[in-house]
């Protein structure tokens, strides 16, 4: 992950909410940058500007040039978190980390399942339980997401952290027994069942209660 995407960011001097809704009225997302110990400079940026840099090939963990409007120098960083709106699910704010190229940090990254596994080709489901990961490297090899290979899954069988296929240079953070994925048996015909008497449950109560 070494291209860089350049962006223009305007400056702001309000903060709090009434600040940040004005700002998403008027067609901005709300940010921050921060790093190296410097103070955070609060930031506004155009929706279409991010969209664009996070459909790169690297994804949300794309290097970003930023400038910011009044000032001459320029600010290699990343994205930290992107907060959304709960039912709109647009960007409602944004903070940047600066950072330098040759250093170290660690990032948060999607897992990617591989394959179709013999268990859900025999009837199984898949039920996957974690999505994310997180990663150490240098900024320049984080990757965008990290692969399991789950075609070999029989069911009853579990794919864990260690299972993880990652570069040479990128060390997984998290505890490498947590389970990614397992492949659940099919569902009982006494399960099926059971669930249809449960179903029916309720006009028996009605009848007993007419009856009394």
């Amino acid at each position: 992950m070494t291209d860089t995407v350049s962006i223009v960011v305007q400056p702001r001097d309000a903060t709090g909410s009434r600040s940040s809704r004005r700002l998403r009225r008027e067609g901005f997302i709300p940010g921050v940058i921060y790093g190296h110990g410097d103070a955070a400079t609060l930031i506004a940026v155009e929706p279409h500007v991010m969209r664009e840099a996070v459909t790169t090939g690297p994804g949300v963990h794309v290097i970003l040039d930023v400038k910011i409007e009044g000032q001459s120098r320029d600010h290699k960083a990343i994205i930290k978190h992107l907060a959304y709106h709960p039912t709109k699910h647009t960007v409602s704010h944004i903070d940047l980390q600066e950072i330098r190229l040759t250093e170290t940090i660690e990032s948060v990254v999607a897992i990617r399942f591989e394959g179709e596994s013999k268990g859900v080709k025999a009837g199984g489901v898949l039920d996957e339980s974690l999505r994310e990961v997180t990663v150490r490297g240098v900024v320049t090899a984080i990757p965008e997401h990290v692969v399991v290979d789950i075609s070999e899954l029989d069911i009853n069988d579990v794919a864990t952290i260690a299972d993880l296929v990652v570069p040479a240079d990128i060390t997984i953070v998290d505890d490498p027994e947590q389970v990614l994925c397992s492949v659940l048996p099919p569902r009982k015909a006494d399960e099926e069942e059971e669930v249809e008497a449960e179903a029916v449950e309720p006009d028996i109560v009605g009848k007993e209660e007419a009856s009394s």
